[in-house]
């Protein structure tokens, strides 16, 4: 019988061409060595990843099987010739060794002798058992009657013998005297080697070819003088493991010394001695063994270090978790030059942090983030575990693309979902995948909880879960404002949890999670009351929310709680639903609210007086409850709701509303501790007063206020503002004056206002400008002709960002000098019909980005030159469509305007 064994479907061998089905042909005398050393071999190869045909003895029992000999034989890459006593006694393993050593000479087939307790002169002068097999022979032939089949049998013998004397001369290698486990050992590395054959991954690396290929190259990259550190980046079960597998396998043979030592975290985790057992697995791999038990750690340390400095080495440590292990493991008197170690990790700050970094020569030290599997590949690796197929089969494709979408690109979730689908209907695919919203799979969870776990302090896991709960896709510097007033420590806290890669950063600063990790902890926050949601400290389903508050059943417990109705599963209940305030009593501890769309009915003195963030998108009512308590509110979102103006005042609690368009008393305090106003999307708001009222806000956003008329002017008084945003107010009469008064202002967004528009303020009088000679303190004023119509907008010198896209700004409207904007590096002007670049831009020595259009579609050369940190994208320019007055709180310029052309 014949035995061909194959890799499982996905992980054969890269190297394999069409030509060859199998890597290595085994050639061996089955009374010999059939149920011993060949039966290991064979299995150690394929435990290698190496595809063998092996031919079994009870084949020579049967027929004439020589057409499908030949054939494996020519479509291996290798053959492995186990030459032992009674090799020459079979007939056809003398023609097997014929076959391969002309592939050898025709096809270089790769032929590795081994010498299985034989002499390679006895097979050369065909002596001792060898000579007793070929007399056989002779003596068969020598009987033979037919003289026909006598004489082919005589040519047979001659390139048997010549056989025999050719592969004697080989370079083999020789089993006498050999421990077998090593003897096999060094067979396998030999083949690997020369068939550069990649180690049997545990899952097909399906869409991390992008990734092999950067850990290829810098593998290969031998111009460091001090050794390489690469760190394998991400969250649990994303890949990172089955990365470094897969690349040691692929390379380890290219180095003399090395170790893959797996599973780290959960080895020390799970016992006493854990972190001696791998110091002494390391010791092992990369130095010879010692026959003196040792119980100490820092010896093994001392004996890695000792290594580590004179060899070359190739280390993979898989799952690092702590420094005590890093430090364990490399020691600190460095590496070798063009040594290699691969760290895969979920905390980015341990390889930085380690005994290693703190010498005065450093490895170089890269570091390769995994962030999942694109929609393709995930589909792709889906239907692998579940369908055993590339695609969806018919019947399939939409409930794929669900669990698709559920998995968002997490290898290890494909994988356990995809094979327990396997051979189950679309049916039954259906119900797992409205099942997975309310129950998740622990081998998933268990894996993305040891992020969680590993979190240094109590701040950092309820910093994780106000994130999960209430803040993934919102803005880093809001989250930051509204947590820290909740006591959380957010600085060192999203750090943390960046680190442990249980949290990104966006391009445009917004907090980012992966689906599964946000999964993972609103399941933490679900075990505090699996049936009793009143009693967890956050509520974040819209249904559970609901039931809570309509039954009334709030408890001091909860510290969050949101609710949307138009997330509401029950459509009747989206539009009948109201909130009967005094639900809201019960909740003493309440911190973080939203309630977006919702229809109020009671006192608003019910509202928690600790609340911090107070949402209340789409609020029905044309002003704010002045029994509404807000005295330690921090953020307050009223976005898309029915208010007309905002501008009110207290003292504790309740308060008497104040006049909107005026100012408070001296002895009321308005919004004391507000930091953050959000009035978006207010289509009847006219206007925004009483910021006399609000002395420690920081950011007013009020874009799309279509009805907005005026900003008062006493917004000079909010001395901690950083951040003003009226986008899209294109009826605003105009800016307050006052604006350019603040000292701390860096980003102001004022696009698609209509600036150029006639709506504007135009003035048709003689303005002075005011001029300062230097060092005389006398001030020069110079008249302006009175045919020019100016609308002046003040500007902040603090300005970092400045943004008037969509304005009809023209190139005459520029101001020639913009010195008092020293700290601007950014300015945005798309949308306006900008035609020259004017002189003033090259005075913003901090300007990084520039960016607007270029009216006409004119072809233009650049003449004018920037300072050297200047990023412009194509043919960027600077315009302004009104006239800019910069103003600081030491002068004023009023500019004398003049037209002044400049080609680009």
């Amino acid at each position: 019988m014949t035995v061909l064994s194959k890799f499982a479907e996905g992980s054969s061998s890269p190297s394999s061409t069409n030509r060859h089905k199998h890597d290595v042909f085994l050639s061996f005398r089955g009374v010999d060595t059939r149920n011993n050393f060949t039966d290991h071999l064979h299995k150690a190869l394929l435990d290698a990843n190496i595809s063998t045909f092996l031919d079994d003895d009870e084949i020579e029992a049967g027929g004439d099987l020589k057409p499908e000999l030949e054939c494996a034989i020519k479509e291996s890459r290798a053959s492995v010739i186990i030459l032992s006593k009674n090799y020459a006694n079979s007939s056809w393993c003398l023609d097997e060794l014929v076959l391969i050593l002309e592939q050898r000479m025709t096809s270089n087939q790769i032929v590795i002798p081994i010498f299985f307790h034989v002499e390679p002169s006895d097979i050369r002068k065909q002596e001792s058992n060898f000579a007793l097999s070929i007399a056989e022979h002779k003596e068969k032939m020598e009987a033979e009657k037919n003289a026909s089949k006598k004489r082919q049998l005589a040519q047979k013998i001659d390139r048997w013998i010549k056989a025999l004397t050719e592969v004697a001369n080989l370079k083999g290698m020789h089993a006498k005297g050999r421990r077998e486990t090593k003897f096999i050992a060094e067979i396998v590395e030999d083949i690997y080697r020369k068939l550069h054959v990649p180690a049997r991954s545990a899952q097909p690396l399906i869409g991390m070819e992008e990734s092999i290929d950067f850990v290829t190259s810098w593998l290969r990259d031998g111009s460091s003088n001090t050794g390489d550190i690469l760190t394998i980046l991400g969250m649990g079960g994303i890949g990172k493991t089955s990365l470094a597998k897969y690349v040691y396998g692929l390379h380890f043979r290219e180095f003399d010394t090395r170790s893959y030592i797996e599973d780290i975290g959960r080895r020390c985790a799970g016992k006493y001695n854990g972190l001696l057992d791998l110091t002494k697995q390391l010791c092992d791999d990369i130095s010879k063994r010692s026959l003196i038990q040792v119980y100490d750690v820092s010896v093994y340390t001392s004996k890695i270090e000792n290594v580590l400095a004179n060899k070359k080495v190739f280390l993979v440590l898989d799952d690092i978790n702590s420094l005590d292990q890093l430090d364990a493991l490399l020691g600190n008197k460095g590496f070798h030059p063009q040594s290699k170690i691969i760290i895969t990790s979920r905390n980015a700050w341990l390889t930085k942090s380690c005994a290693l970094f703190k010498k005065e020569v450093v490895p170089r030290h890269e570091e390769h983030w995994l962030q999942g599997l694109d929609k393709a590949h995930s589909l792709q690796l889906l239907c692998f575990h579940a369908l055993k197929s590339k695609d969806p089969k018919p019947g399939y494709e939409i409930v794929s693309e669900k669990f698709m979408k559920y998995c968002s690109g997490h290898p290890l979730t494909l994988e356990v979902l995809g094979k327990s689908l396997h051979k189950r209907d679309a049916a039954y695919w259906e119900e797992c995948i409205e099942g997975l919203g309310k129950e998740n799979d622990s081998r998933i969870m268990d894996v993305l909880k040891m992020s969680y776990d590993s979190l240094p302090s109590r701040n950092d896991k309820e910093l994780f879960k106000h994130i999960a709960c209430f803040f993934v896709g919102m803005d880093r510097d809001f989250c930051d404002t509204i947590l820290k007033a909740c006591d959380i420590k957010t600085s060192s806290g999203i750090t943390n949890l960046i680190d442990r890669c249980l949290l990104s950063i966006g391009w445009n600063n917004k907090l980012v999670m992966h689906q599964l990790l946000q999964e993972m902890g609103r399941f933490i926050v679900r075990e505090e009351s699996l049936d009793k949601p009143s009693e967890q400290s956050r509520l974040w389903c819209h249904e559970d929310s609901s039931r809570v508050l309509k039954q009334k059943k709030g408890t001091e417990n909860t510290r969050g709680l949101t609710l949307d109705t138009r997330m509401l599963k029950n459509k009747r209940l989206r539009k009948t639903f109201e909130l009967e305030l005094d639900a809201l009593s019960t909740m003493d501890s309440l911190m973080l609210l939203q309630l977006n769309y919702v229809k109020f009915n009671g006192s608003y003195e019910n509202f928690p007086e600790e609340l911090r963030w107070l949402c209340m998108h789409g609020f029905p009512l044309k002003s704010i409850p002045s029994d509404l308590p807000m005295q330690n509110l921090v953020a307050l979102d009223m976005s898309d709701s029915k208010i007309k103006s905002f501008g009110m005042c207290y003292k504790e609690r309740p308060l008497k509303r104040q006049k909107l368009n005026g100012s408070c008393s001296k002895d009321k305090i308005l919004l004391g501790s507000l930091k953050i106003l959000n009035l978006s999307f207010c289509k009847e708001l006219h206007s925004i007063c009483g910021f006399d009222g609000l002395p420690a806000l920081e950011r007013l956003i009020a874009t799309n206020c279509s009805g907005l008329l005026e900003v008062c002017e006493s917004i000079e008084q909010c001395d901690e503002l950083v951040f003003v945003d009226l986008s899209y107010c294109n009826k605003l009469d105009k800016l307050p004056q006052t604006i350019g008064m603040l000292k701390k202002v860096e980003e102001l967004f004022l696009d698609g206002c209509n600036l150029g528009q006639s709506r504007l303020e135009i003035r048709d009088t003689d303005y002075p400008e005011k001029l300062k000679a230097n060092h005389t303190g006398i001030t020069v004023m110079k008249p302006i002709p009175t045919d020019l119509k100016l609308f002046t907008i003040s500007l902040p010198g603090s300005l970092v960002r400045l943004s008037l896209k969509n304005n009809n700004l023209s190139t005459e409207s520029i101001p020639m000098d913009l010195s008092c904007l020293s700290m601007l590096e950014e300015l945005y002007l798309d949308g306006n019909p900008i035609v020259f670049l004017p002189d003033c831009v090259r005075n913003l020595p901090r300007l990084e980005i520039l960016r607007s259009d270029i009216a006409g579609g004119t072809t233009y050369k650049r003449h004018v030159s920037f300072s050297s940190n200047i990023l412009t994208s194509s043919l960027c320019v600077l315009c302004f469509t009104c006239y800019l007055v910069s103003v600081s709180q030491e002068f004023i310029h009023f500019i004398d305007l003049h037209h002044k052309s400049l080609i680009l």
